[in-house]
């Protein structure tokens, strides 16, 4: 059974929705025991990354975070917001992350090239061939995205795919049983459904 992260930050149920359409076992909560309990975490997410990290520190969701993750390695899987938060630190409010992979997350300063922000709408992503998480995906594939903020690493061995809005951004991430999509797998159609599936079945 997949936990979908309750944290107050909207765009939970779109994902249960994703999940139940392809067959997969399902729930939203912030129950401790049943987050305990589950196979696999998501941490999707929509808004603003210090209320973000202040709802999961209220829900007393911080150390059973770090509880699932690190000590019994479970698979989790961050979405938009949920990605970031995985970060060490943010632009956004300046606070810090869950700090679950060596990166940061920056906003998105592109008045000099007359791109819009935030970033919304389709776009496609560069993959690196030994994705766990996109095996299998078309490299044509179009995903949507809804940001303002990016996720910026030095460490070239988590990336696991690119996207270009003004420059290359991270637009997915994975180590070990960490894994991160800056697009929204929920609202990008049968691309997005295998992906999550991805998840769901994936060997970590």
């Amino acid at each position: 059974m997949i936990a979908i992260i309750d944290y107050n930050m909207g765009n939970l149920r779109s994902v249960n929705k994703a999940f139940k359409r392809i067959g997969i076992d399902a729930v939203v909560t912030s129950n401790i025991t049943k987050l305990r309990s589950a196979d696999r975490l998501v941490l999707p997410g929509v808004g603003h990354f210090e209320r973000g990290m202040k709802e999961l520190k209220d829900r007393g969701l911080l150390d059973l975070i770090n509880e699932q993750v690190f000590e019994k390695s479970k698979p989790i899987l961050g979405i938009c917001l949920g990605m970031q938060l995985m970060t060490q630190s943010s632009e956004e409010g300046n606070v810090n992350g869950l700090q679950l992979i060596n990166a940061e997350t920056i906003k998105f300063d592109l008045s000099d090239q007359g791109l819009k922000v935030p970033h919304i709408g389709w776009n496609t992503i560069s993959a690196n061939p030994n994705s766990k998480l996109l095996e299998g995906l078309s490299s044509e594939a179009f995903y949507y995205f809804v940001h303002s903020y990016y996720v910026r690493s030095q460490d070239v061995k988590l990336t696991c795919s690119i996207t270009n809005y003004g420059h290359d951004i991270v637009s997915c991430f994975e180590k070990d049983n960490v894994f991160g999509v800056q697009f929204h797998p929920e609202k990008s159609h049968r691309q997005g459904l295998d992906l999550l599936k991805n998840f769901a079945t994936l060997n970590v």
